[in-house]
């Protein structure tokens, strides 16, 4: 019989993302056996993340200030906001350099067999956002899934009744892909060919 603490790190690790029983106890012996010090540094890492990190107020990633910089950058164009579900699908798109705007980070995407729904997405602080009076065109760049796709669907009816110009990422994206796996050039190319929606 193992001990209870051992046992409690193998439980733990299987929250992460496809990360099962198996694999979760050879990642804890490799840390306890193998890299004390990683483990202590991912330790202190997760703890350090967990006590400063909070949402930023107006795009809803995550920041250890009120206004994540992003935000709070006078350069960028306050006029466009480009929805996304993931920070990891901010970042895809900050990477191919072609978009200045700001962002709104859903957190998620409209899941119905997983119990989200508008409530948990909180469509109602992103249809603030976008009326703010400043915000002239919202360009949807949830994920080519089903739910992504009926998110950004949901998304623009809420946008359009509220006389809010929106716009979709071009199909430059691969059907059924994720941002986060698509290739910059990829994205960059489909944020230049958006289209209306």
């Amino acid at each position: 019989m193992s001990p209870s603490s051992l046992d409690e790190l193998i439980e733990s690790l299987r929250c992460l993302p496809g990360v099962g029983p198996k694999s979760a106890q050879r990642m804890a012996y490799h840390l306890l056996q193998r890299n004390q010090k990683g483990a202590a540094r991912l330790a202190g890492a997760l703890s350090h993340a967990l006590a400063v990190l909070q949402h930023c107020s107006r795009c809803n990633t995550f920041s250890e200030e009120e206004i994540c910089q992003r935000c709070a950058n006078p350069h960028r164009d306050a006029s466009l906001l480009c929805v996304v579900e993931m920070p990891a699908d901010l970042a895809m798109i900050e990477q191919t350099q072609a978009y200045g705007g700001l962002y709104y980070v859903l957190m998620g995407r409209l899941s119905p067999l997983d119990g989200i729904g508008p409530r948990e997405l909180k469509l109602d602080k992103l249809m603030a956002r976008a009326t703010d009076g400043v915000v002239s065109e919202v360009v949807l760049a949830t994920n080519f899934t089903n739910e992504g796709e009926a998110t950004a669907h949901l998304v623009s009816e809420l946008l359009h009744a509220r006389g809010i110009k929106v716009s979709r990422l071009s199909r430059g994206v691969p059907v059924g892909g994720e941002l986060e796996h698509t290739d910059s050039g990829t994205i960059a190319q489909a944020l230049i060919e958006r289209r209306a929606v």
